[in-house]
């Protein structure tokens, strides 16, 4: 294992805290002996260029410093490589580092981790999902979800969270099911009528809303949560106990598990660690061990199979 450690870094997470994280947390890699530099693009698609040079060169590892926009471009970098991947989470989602048990919020604690992970075990195997060449690792949202996600990022104001909220709204007026086509694990396609179709190697999107709270990282498989035709007062009846998982029991609530999924929908756009992923029909594959992750408590972190839980919408843009 090479000593040279890169850091991934989006200096606007957070509100500027990125910018700011990654002064303690190179400075505690330094501190255990490896040398580290910094990779910031003027845009996604420079940082990820950058971030897969630095794997084509042989860094020993690519941390990710910011939201769970971040952590999905170090995935595109990292994935099938046998680079490990490090999270320093200080986004306003966090997702993805909630779901594995890292720090969030505590870019020094979350080096220390990576540190002794690099030191140690050298990281846990986890699955990531796939569409095409994009790789994701916590959830695909398509449907209303997603139709919030696009709405907001179509408005320029208000700023922040509130152009989300205004976008919920929006969607809830022009509420209607969708009728897709799904397939599991390529068996035969069936027509749904669904309010959303969500796919979790993860449990949560949105910064804690666990739409798959039963989904495990290693077990191979996707969770996939089908929320029903239903009516407004419907869905913000069970949208509150997607904080909690306990939606999963609510009579429009479906949930399926498969290793690939297919969907198919006219006029929708899915997205896939609250990132644009592109319009429907698409096929979704389970990869096992695709990454290795630096710094978790180990193999069942953060939930057990059959715990409370999976979801409904909106997922915010972090990265």
């Amino acid at each position: 294992m090479t000593c040279d450690i890169t850091l991934l870094v989006n200096p606007t997470a957070g509100r500027g805290r990125g910018a700011r994280a990654a002064r303690p947390a190179a400075s505690a890699l330094r501190d255990h002996g490896f040398t580290v530099r910094t990779v910031v693009g003027a845009d996604a698609a420079e940082a990820l260029r950058r971030a897969r040079e630095a794997v084509a060169g042989g860094t020993g590892a690519l941390v990710a410093v910011g939201g769970d926009g971040m952590v999905s471009l170090a995935l595109q970098a990292v994935a099938g490589t046998g680079t490990p991947l490090g999270v320093i989470a200080v986004g306003g989602g966090n997702d993805f580092a909630r779901a594995t048990g890292l720090p969030i919020q505590d870019p020094g604690a979350a080096a220390r981790l990576i540190t002794a992970s690099l030191k140690g075990d050298g990281g846990r195997e986890v699955d990531l999902g796939r569409v095409g060449d994009v790789w994701f690792g916590t959830v695909l949202a398509s449907g209303f979800d997603s139709r919030v996600n696009e709405r907001g990022n179509r408005m320029r104001r208000p700023r922040g969270r509130l152009r989300y909220d205004l976008a919920m709204l929006a969607e809830l007026a022009a509420l209607k099911p969708v009728r897709y086509r799904m397939s599991l694990d390529g068996g035969p396609q069936r027509e749904v009528e669904a309010t959303l179709i969500a796919v979790g190697n993860a449990t949560s999107y949105g910064g804690g809303m666990r739409i798959c709270a039963g989904a495990v990282l290693d077990d191979g498989l996707f969770d996939i949560t089908v929320v029903g035709p239903c009516s407004r007062t419907t869905l913000l009846t069970v949208f509150p106990r997607v904080y909690r998982g306990t939606h999963l029991g609510h009579r429009v609530v479906t949930t399926h598990r498969a290793a690939s999924v297919s969907l198919a929908a006219e006029g929708l756009t899915a997205y896939a660690d609250g990132e644009r992923l592109g319009p429907l029909p698409l096929t979704a594959t389970t990869v096992p061990r695709a990454v290795r992750l630096l710094g978790t408590p180990g193999p069942g972190a953060g939930r057990t199979r059959g715990g409370p839980g999976r979801g409904a919408p909106a997922a915010h843009p972090d990265r």
